[in-house]
């Protein structure tokens, strides 16, 4: 048996830099971290005494004899990449799906680690990393960047940055204090919407070209906000009024990104003391986060009461194998 732990993550800076046909042409960059909020997939063998072959248990239950009977895209398309025959796959998470944290992809990236490992094989985190692109971007032909599966696999508080060559992982080099500090001055509530971020994708990619000026923008900011966070000498709360401002710029690029009951609670919170924030994601609902400095945080929870507050620390480790046993 095999269990995979696999964080989800936070994009602060860059979205949409991340999808090919933007980078390909002008390169791209993003800052981002995982959390302390997990998906969890657990994959054994199945013994032979049922009359079904696999046993998929996620949102729903399947009992199936065959690849094409499977639902779920991922994992179809996952089990028959990798030849995977006769195993029960069991998907848990600490917080809901659609809801801007790439959990999608932090479960394609858990699911292809416990595949290897119940078949004795080893994957580094950029295997599954370009593992998981593959499987979502090829094989489901899923819209997207490709930010989410680098950050689940890697893990930390990192700058990623996209090329037509590829792409590099740099942690963001930044003192303990400071980093606390900018933990402590994150606040995560959620909006109770949720979508499919690849439906939001698709307008997001049909308007890109239009839309050059605002992401070449959105690409510049990643090299002020990554100068904030490791300049000593830089005041942190920069950090959020240029959330505030990449949030502006983001919400030009395509109609499906905001809603109006998601502009009034970014409004309220401003008014309440936070000095600035995003949602997190492709947009059109999920998770809102926001920059609040310790002395606005209980005006801007009252504010949002009626939205459900997370809180959350930052994780380093990315996904990890936490229980391996062999059947053997």
């Amino acid at each position: 048996m095999i269990i995979t732990r696999t964080p989800f993550r936070m994009s602060f800076f860059g979205g949409g830099t991340d999808l090919s046909g933007f980078f390909n042409e002008h390169g791209g960059a993003v800052i981002s971290t995982t959390f302390d909020k997990y998906c969890y997939v657990t994959v054994r063998h199945l013994p032979a005494f049922f009359d079904y072959k696999t046993h998929l248990t996620y949102s729903k239950t399947e009992y199936v004899n065959s690849y094409e009977e499977i639902q779920h895209p991922a994992i179809r398309e996952a089990m028959k990449h990798m030849g995977m025959h006769n195993i029960r796959l069991t998907y848990e998470s600490d917080l809901p799906a659609r809801t801007g944290l790439g959990t999608s992809s932090s479960f394609a990236v858990g699911m292809i680690e416990a595949f290897y490992a119940l078949n004795g094989k080893y994957a580094d985190k950029r295997k599954l990393a370009d593992d998981a692109i593959y499987l979502e971007r090829e094989l489901c032909k899923e819209a997207g960047g490709i930010q989410d599966q680098i950050a689940a696999s890697f893990g930390g508080l990192n700058r990623i940055d996209f090329s037509k060559d590829g792409y590099t992982v740099r942690p963001i080099v930044i003192s303990r204090a400071r980093k606390e500090k900018l933990n402590n001055n994150l606040m995560l509530f959620f909006t109770g919407f949720s979508r499919f971020s690849s439906d939001i994708q698709k307008g997001t990619e049909k308007s890109m070209k239009d839309k050059t000026k605002e992401l070449l923008e959105m690409y510049s900011l990643v090299d002020k906000a990554e100068k904030v966070l490791t300049d000593e000498s830089c005041d942190l709360d920069e950090f959020g009024r240029l959330l505030d401002y990449t949030w502006k710029l983001k919400r030009g690029i395509s109609s499906g990104i905001s809603t109006g009951s998601i502009d009034e609670q970014y409004e309220k919170a401003m008014k309440a003391g936070a000095l600035g924030g995003k949602l997190l994601g492709a947009g059109g609902g999920g998770f809102l986060l926001f920059y609040v400095p310790q002395e606005k945080q209980a005006a801007v929870k009252k504010a949002l009461e009626n939205q459900m507050y997370v809180p959350f620390k930052f994780e380093n480790e990315g996904t990890r194998i936490i229980h391996f046993e062999s059947e053997e």
